[in-house]
């Protein structure tokens, strides 16, 4: 067993974990009960987990794009393009392209040195199935992925990789804590607006401003696994000061 607070942890951990399929309902872990975003995606929640599990601390990545700002803010981010990937980083990706926020995370297992690494991420589609969503697909899986162009021709869908500061291996970092937005008043389904967004950023989903059955549906599950009295999809203070809890 790797020493606790190592990348060599961190690896070892994400790899045992290879092959967890969630269930029996959707986007139900022990990831997600863990970090009390339960039957919600659950890639950022599966780094969190491994993380505690190796007794390393990361930003919160459950929301995979308030993640990557976190490791910006330490300066411990690197775009793809200028990337020398270590085992241990906690690498970012973008399937949609063209300027789409960041949608899933996962663990740098290796750099094999010809532009791509091999990951771990939560919640993506194995390699054996002809389709499946990568960014929400169920398992967990050893993935083969680009961060520039390489001789495999695999497509770069990598924006970039964070480095936690692991023991032997330290950062000149400390992990930021969020600028906690103030509570805007009640919020309902229905609602159009910044705050919205705000609670689409915290809860990994697309940020259209407009909270609708989808983002009703996010928000009851959130409230149903932090125990909120009210699980009726309106977001009062309580229910605001957990979603802060996630940027």
């Amino acid at each position: 067993m790797a020493e606790k607070g190592t990348a060599e942890a961190m690896v070892e951990i994400a790899l045992a974990e290879v092959g967890y399929v969630e269930g029996p309902k959707d986007n139900q872990t022990k990831y997600g009960k863990f970090t009390k975003a339960n039957f919600l995606p659950w890639c950022g929640s599966f780094c969190m987990w491994v993380a505690n599990e190796a007794g390393v601390k990361i930003p919160n990545t459950v929301s995979t794009m308030a993640g990557a700002a976190s490791f910006k803010k330490m300066k411990t981010w690197t775009d793809a393009s200028a990337a020398k990937p270590k085992p241990g980083d906690i690498v970012y990706f973008d399937f949609m392209t063209g300027g789409a926020p960041i949608e899933h995370v996962g663990i740098v297992i290796k750099d094999n040195g010809d532009g791509t690494v091999t990951t771990v991420e939560g919640n993506t589609a194995g390699d054996k199935k002809k389709s499946g969503s990568q960014a929400n697909g169920g398992e967990c899986v050893k993935k083969i992925r680009a961060y520039k162009k390489n001789p495999k021709g695999i497509p770069v869908f990598i924006e970039g990789f964070g480095r936690p500061n692991y023991k032997g291996n330290e950062v000149e970092a400390d992990t930021p804590v969020a600028d906690i937005p103030a509570f805007p008043g009640r919020i309902k389904p229905g609602d159009k607006g910044e705050a919205v967004k705000i609670v689409q950023h915290a809860l990994t989903l697309p940020e259209d401003g407009d909270y609708g059955p989808n983002t009703k549906k996010a928000v009851i599950a959130f409230q149903d696994n932090n125990d909120l009295v009210d699980s009726n999809g309106i977001i009062g203070p309580k229910t605001w000061a957990e979603l802060m809890k996630l940027l």
